[in-house]
């Protein structure tokens, strides 16, 4: 099978899940605090701030706990995309180069990577520690994917490593995805949890789901 796309960069949040991990984690603290921190989110999403202006300062506020995290991870699982394993499971096997490029949390993120098959050095993420009691200390400041154009830079790094070939296609929602337009020979905006106009306007393509992913790195009538 003639591959369309050798390689395949995708985005976590609100593209692999249909949820914001820092806006679940805020939520679970109650008050004022979900509102708050998805405020901040929302603005780094749309590409109004830097996400490095504000990714320490969601973190400050929600302080997560290792349970807090934990139940994250529960939560990826239960708002996996729909047919985003079938899809993953056929690019895969048709010889695509896949990798889980995200700003969220890593430990939360990569229960559901192995599960999808990813090994964990195809998963990159944000790593946060904790004391012995579980309770939030910091996170890896040195991280790339903590500054709005981190991804790319990582991408960069795995075609110069010849971990990615091209043409490579890359897929997100957020602001913090188009950067990846630069060292992508295609960039697609999904849309299937949420449309920004500002990230849909800087795509090559729109994709509403991992059927039509699958379809535009295989072709409509291969599986």
């Amino acid at each position: 099978m003639t591959l369309l796309y050798a390689s395949v960069v995708i985005d976590v949040d609100s593209t692999l899940c249909g949820i914001e991990g820092i806006d679940f984690l805020a939520d679970r603290r109650g008050g004022d605090v979900g509102a708050r921190v998805a405020a901040l989110t929302a603005r780094a999403m749309r590409g109004e701030v830097e996400l490095q202006s504000v990714y320490g300062d969601r973190l400050a506020i929600v302080r997560p706990s290792a349970d807090d995290v934990a139940a994250l991870a529960d939560e990826y699982r239960e708002s996996l995309a729909p047919g985003a394993s079938d899809a993953i499971s056929a690019m895969r096997k048709a010889g695509a180069r896949l990798i889980l490029i995200s700003g969220g949390v890593r430990q939360a993120i990569a229960p559901l990577a192995r599960a999808l098959g990813f090994a964990d050095r195809d998963v990159f993420a944000v790593s946060i520690a904790f004391d012995t009691k579980g309770n939030y200390e910091s996170y890896d400041r040195s991280s790339p994917l903590a500054t709005q154009r981190g991804k790319p830079e990582v991408v960069e790094r795995l075609i110069a490593d010849r971990r990615l070939i091209r043409p490579i296609l890359a897929v997100g929602d957020g602001a913090t995805d188009v950067p990846l337009r630069s060292v992508a020979d295609t960039f697609a905006a999904y849309v299937g949890f949420a449309r920004r106009t500002s990230v849909v306007a800087h795509a090559d393509l729109e994709i509403a789901s991992f059927a039509e992913l699958e379809h535009a790195v295989l072709g409509p009538t291969n599986r």
